[in-house]
């Protein structure tokens, strides 16, 4: 089967497109024909390495996926061939006590399609079925595939981790990106207030075409965080969702409200940052790590999705042979929404 993949760890030469063999599904797996698989920065990190174990080369890279079911295990029940199906792309063990009380996404075997197996960038990926659901209606499949990864993230960093209520204010730094966007569609959705950042004007705009309340370019303002207490009548927000990592952390602290909640999900800037530990205890605030999802906030974003009919703002569609060139645009950070390879028609 036609695939993209990495021989190596390293920069954009380590990717491959040929043919590799087509994956067997195990008893309990589903074997998926993939329509379209949509791009992440694990696919980055996965192809730099230094994130977990190296995989064994040749590795299938990519996590999120729509397609067509193409057969099922002997023990798999509840899926058909020709069901037409997203991924999950989290992996897990299913029996510690983590998994037991149903967080997922804090098993210590924790994996992701992509990384812990191969992943999506394939004609063909096998996955355990508990790892399918239904393709929400309404979606074609370049926006189904644009879903997974992004939006169970950013549905978990606004609605577990941080308790988002009717009426919060909310900041998204780095307006542009799948969790950024999806975040904004999420909040907007629970009647929030949404402040976003970007350095360019053109995505603050489109943000605002989405929703966005009040846009900042930081390039432009002295002071982001003051900018974003003037938005708030001095008081700061009631949640900072952060993807962006180092050159955030200060103006998140400095924009939260007192007992506000700060989740960060991403270090595209850089992983190390100081933090004011005074302001941390003295203005009680809650501090949020937070990696995709449980199996339940998974099931809980598809049906926000379906039944608010939201489609997952897609940047561009590239056919699976022009991969380097989606990666070398994501890598660079000019998107605006999720980027798509479409697999097979």
């Amino acid at each position: 089967m036609k695939a993209v993949f990495i021989n190596c760890n390293g920069g954009a030469e380590c990717v491959q497109i040929g043919q590799v063999p087509a994956p067997v599904h195990a008893e309990n797996e589903v074997l998926l024909d993939v329509r379209a698989a949509a791009l992440n920065h694990l696919d980055i990190w996965v192809r730099k390495g230094g994130r977990g174990p190296a995989p064994k080369f040749p590795h299938v890279i990519g996590s999120d996926a729509a397609g067509v079911v193409a057969a099922v295990g002997s023990r798999v029940h509840g899926v058909r061939a020709g069901d037409e199906v997203i991924i999950n792309p989290a992996l897990s063990c299913g029996c510690c006590e983590y998994c037991r009380r149903g967080e997922q996404s804090e098993c210590a075997a924790f994996g992701i399609v992509g990384m812990a197996r191969w992943g999506t960038f394939a004609e063909k990926v096998a996955v355990p079925a508990e790892n399918v659901y239904p393709k929400p209606a309404h979606l074609n499949f370049e926006e189904a595939a644009a879903l997974p990864l992004s939006c169970v993230t950013a549905f978990r960093m606004l609605m577990t981790r941080a308790g988002l209520r009717p009426g919060d204010t909310v900041l998204i730094h780095g307006i542009g990106g799948g969790v950024a966007i999806a975040a904004l569609l999420f909040a907007k959705r629970a009647c929030a207030e949404v402040i976003v950042t970007s350095s360019s004007d053109e995505k603050l705009r489109r943000a605002r075409e989405l929703g966005a309340d009040h846009a900042i370019n930081y390039t432009a303002v002295k002071d982001v965080a003051h900018a974003v207490r003037e938005y708030t009548g001095g008081r700061g927000v009631d949640i900072v969702v952060d993807a962006v990592g180092a050159a955030a952390w200060p103006i998140d602290f400095a924009a939260v409200r007192r007992g506000g909640h700060i989740v960060i999900c991403g270090v595209t800037t850089g992983a190390e940052a100081k933090t004011d530990l005074q302001r941390l205890y003295w203005h009680q605030l809650n501090i949020h790590g937070s990696t995709m999802g449980s199996n339940e906030d998974f099931r809980e974003m598809l049906r926000t999705v379906s039944n608010a009919q939201i489609k997952p703002v897609v940047d561009s569609v590239l056919p699976l042979d022009r991969a380097r060139e989606a990666m070398a645009r994501m890598e660079a950070g000019g998107q605006f929404g999720k980027i798509v390879l479409k697999v097979s028609s």
